[in-house]
């Protein structure tokens, strides 16, 4: 495989390998997308190893097994290609990402946003997304106490999502905090 170099801030995670499956150079994926469907539209993704390298693969097959996906990379010709790249980390760029509707943001847009609420006293930044099913959750690092508050992602909560601002404004719950 030859090493490309790529734009990190263009890239996107959509996985990660896990593990092999089989012997013919399948593997594992642990998907960090709300669709894993989107993986059958996949041609090409950009992986980081372990070195921080990253490799261009081209996705030969794809299948699902329970809540994870099985992907064969012509890169990979047998169990002992695949078996050195296990917990690598897949990327796409913006360009062959999913589209997004209106009021969707990528998790790699949200993370280092500031956090206001409502009365205007800042809460820190937003280091994580938790997919819970119901709704997302920021996780948001206080500035001073370096403690957590976790907001849901629901509109009684996030009044606005601002990327050109990198703001977040919010309200805050009785009881959340």
């Amino acid at each position: 495989m030859e090493e490309v170099f790529v734009n990190e801030d263009e890239l996107l995670r959509v996985g990660g390998i896990i593990t092999t499956h089989g012997i013919k150079g399948e593997v594992k994926i642990y998907p960090t997308t709300d669709d894993i469907k989107r993986f059958k539209k996949l041609k090409e993704v950009y992986m980081e190893d372990h070195k921080h390298h990253f490799y261009l693969l081209h996705v030969e097959s794809c299948k699902f097994f329970k809540e994870q996906v099985i992907l064969k990379f012509k890169e990979f010709a047998d169990i002992n290609e695949a078996e050195k790249y296990k917990k690598c980390e897949l990327y796409v760029d913006r360009e062959h990402a999913v589209p997004l509707e209106e009021g969707e943001y990528y998790i790699a847009d949200l993370i280092g946003l500031n956090v206001v609420s409502d009365d205007e006293s800042f809460h820190g930044v937003i280091v994580d997304v938790l997919k819970t099913g119901a709704n997302d959750v920021y996780v948001i690092e206080e500035n001073e106490t370096k403690k957590e508050l976790l907001l849901p992602v629901i509109d009684e909560c996030v009044l606005d999502v601002s990327l050109e601002n990198k703001l977040v404004k919010i309200h805050i719950l009785k009881g959340l905090l």
